[in-house]
């Protein structure tokens, strides 16, 4: 099957890099990012996740910046790919719910998120790595600091993960 992710990394044996479009990635098992979140919980409690959030947030608006400056992609092309390959680098499957760059809110949600599936089961929503990429994304298409909520997450018991940004 293809996958316009995978098929374009770059490796670099000499360096023990992977890069796409030059920018580094790694791959990492999901529990790993779990257990050092649930390790984080038990020394700061529920801070956790604006932690988490913040970290994805980072790569959420660099990616969102770059394709717009780079590749001239639209906010809509940005939403598309970076929905794209949230599911094509393992991070489940992506769906646009709602896009309204105008009103300025987008929601997403999430099918079968590693995070809530390596986490368990919880009483509230886990997948702060992928609430913060939204954030950061949705930040730098609307131009303003946004509100970032998982509103059903899968370790909750919900069916899938759902994010709702707005700004």
């Amino acid at each position: 099957m293809e996958n316009s992710i995978l098929d374009n990394l770059d490796y670099d044996a000499d360096s023990g890099c992977i890069s796409f479009q030059d920018v580094r990635y790694m791959v990492m098992r999901p529990d790993t990012v779990v257990d050092f979140q649930k390790a984080v919980e038990v020394e700061v409690g529920d801070r956790v996740a604006e932690m988490m959030m913040a970290g994805g947030y980072t790569g959420g608006s660099r990616s969102s910046t770059r394709y717009k400056e780079v590749f001239n992609y639209s906010d809509e092309e940005i939403v598309a790919f970076m929905c794209t390959m949230g599911g094509e680098i393992g991070w489940g499957k992506f769906e646009v719910e709602k896009l309204d760059t105008e009103g300025k809110e987008l929601i997403v949600v999430v099918r079968n998120s590693p995070f809530a599936e390596a986490y368990g089961t919880a009483d509230r929503g886990v997948c702060h790595m992928i609430r913060g990429v939204m954030a950061g994304m949705a930040a730098g298409i609307f131009g303003t600091e946004v509100r970032s909520e998982e509103t059903l997450c899968r370790a909750r018991g919900d069916e899938l993960c759902r994010f709702v940004l707005q700004g």
